[in-house]
């Protein structure tokens, strides 16, 4: 086991932190107080577990920039894209204050009792394994509602945002919120499975890739503990033929970059119909060409660095193998000279099955282009993946396209005219290898509770 946790900032590749990683006895102390804990907090009323919630949202705020300037500096998101995080992040927390007790009301069901109903009590201690990408939002969309509901967290968040792990502790605390309500373990992927199988966890919320995520079902399932995997993603873009063209390529464009590109719901596959494919390619690449990358500090710059050299290593030799199989370079496709890990906006085209670029999920602010012979045969390849957690139809036709979408999209979430994003009023997730269970909306805060049938002769 490494001695330490590492954080690196990747705007210029210069150590910004290390961080003492937490041995079995620390680990054991803070499952055992995670317990403890439960035992006080599930017994609050849901009003005073909501003024817990709404403190904190008051702390994020107050400490926004400070916040949104480490989670820059620890994994390079723009600045302005980090202060809308934080700011996303204290939303949540007071749509859960304000609607968990009404999500968990009791649901009277009329049977052959004198009284029946179903009631939502919590499991007890939610393990949160959570990633690098959205330091600060991937762990509040899951701990606002399962600490409503009455269950406590623990967070083993990535090792390369540690300093981000540290602080989401301390800003609960600074909340006045219950010591072991929500703590953080420093700890390396090797010791999720213990941690897993440890008899206090009950559950097991993981956001990151395909292959992580069925590693931890699978130690979860070993310990017959319920899980929520929101996994990697490869949304699908379709550009029908009677798309406005000016708003297609603005909204493709944005929703590629967004986090410079490292989203599981960032647009990745752009599926263009054939009479669009050229003029849509052509206005797609000047702007590429146009978004300026660079220091994420710096207000003007849409694009910082890559989280870490080692997924841009990963990413440019997916481009690499794209084009030796046949696809098409428009523009970018290289690694910067200098400091940082940085990779220039990109564009692929005549992508085509058997390419990584049209098989595989591009983390990174890569876009592919495919042709679609027509509106059957851009379904069809939408369709065509292994993932499925959200989907985009762009179409002047707002009814067909919602038909579309509705009936034949295979994917968590499905949009008309708008970038796939989450929403803390609505469900989140994925089917096929994006994994399975909710986030977000009422569907997420019932995903750890025992949902209890209470019958009365």
């Amino acid at each position: 086991m490494p001695a330490k946790m590492v954080s690196v900032n990747p705007a210029n590749g210069l150590e910004i932190g290390a961080y003492n990683i937490h041995d079995d006895k620390k680990v054991e102390k803070a499952v055992k107080d995670a317990q403890k804990c439960f035992g006080a907090w599930s017994l609050l009323s849901y009003k005073e577990r909501a003024i817990v919630l709404k403190n904190i949202a008051k702390q994020l705020r107050a400490q926004k920039e400070k916040l949104a300037t480490l989670a820059t500096k620890e994994m390079g998101k723009p600045i302005q894209q980090s202060r809308a995080e934080v700011e996303k992040c204290a939303f949540t927390l007071e749509h859960y204050a304000n609607n968990g007790a009404k999500f968990l009301a009791d649901e009277i069901v009329k049977t052959d009792a004198r009284k029946s109903y179903v009631s939502f009590q919590p499991l007890g201690v939610v393990l949160a394994v959570m990633p690098w990408n959205f330091p600060y939002w991937q762990v509040f969309r899951a701990m606002a509602p399962a600490v409503m509901a009455g269950n406590t967290m623990i967070l083993k968040h990535a090792s390369n945002v540690s300093a981000c792990a540290l602080v989401i502790e301390k800003v609960i605390k600074d909340a006045g919120a219950p010591k072991a309500l929500f703590q953080t373990l420093l700890l390396p992927a090797s010791e999720i499975e213990k941690l897993i199988s440890n008899p206090a966890i009950a559950a097991v919320t993981f956001t990151g890739s395909t292959a992580a995520g069925s590693k931890v079902a699978e130690a979860a399932g070993r310990n017959l503990k319920k899980q929520v995997l929101e996994l990697g993603g490869s949304d699908a873009y379709i550009v029908l033929e009677d798309a406005d063209l000016d708003k297609a390529v603005e909204l493709c464009v944005n929703a590629r970059l967004v986090n410079s590109g490292q989203s599981c719901v960032s647009a990745k596959r752009f599926i263009v119909v054939k009479p669009l494919r050229k003029e849509f390619e052509k206005r797609m690449t000047e702007k590429m060409k146009g978004a300026s990358y660079g220091d994420p500090m710096d207000e003007k710059n849409k694009i910082g660095p890559m989280a870490r050299t080692d997924l841009r290593a990963q990413l440019h030799e997916q481009v690499l193998k794209s084009i030796e199989l046949g696809a098409k370079l428009l523009c970018g496709g290289f690694i910067p000279e200098g400091a940082g890990a940085y990779y220039p906006p990109s564009v692929l085209t005549n992508v085509k099955k058997g390419m990584p670029a049209y098989d595989e999920e591009l983390f990174g602010p890569v876009a592919a282009i495919i042709e679609a012979k027509d509106e059957k045969d851009a379904i069809r390849i939408a369709n065509d993946s292994v993932y499925g957690l959200g989907a985009c139809i762009l179409s002047k036709n707002r009814a067909h396209a919602e038909k579309l979408a509705r009936e034949e999209l295979q994917a968590g979430g499905c949009f008309v005219n708008d970038s796939v994003h989450s929403d803390a009023r609505l469900p989140f997730g994925g089917i096929k290898q994006s994994g399975y269970g909710r986030e977000l909306g009422i569907f997420g805060i019932k995903e750890f509770v025992n949902v209890k049938t209470v019958y009365i002769k």
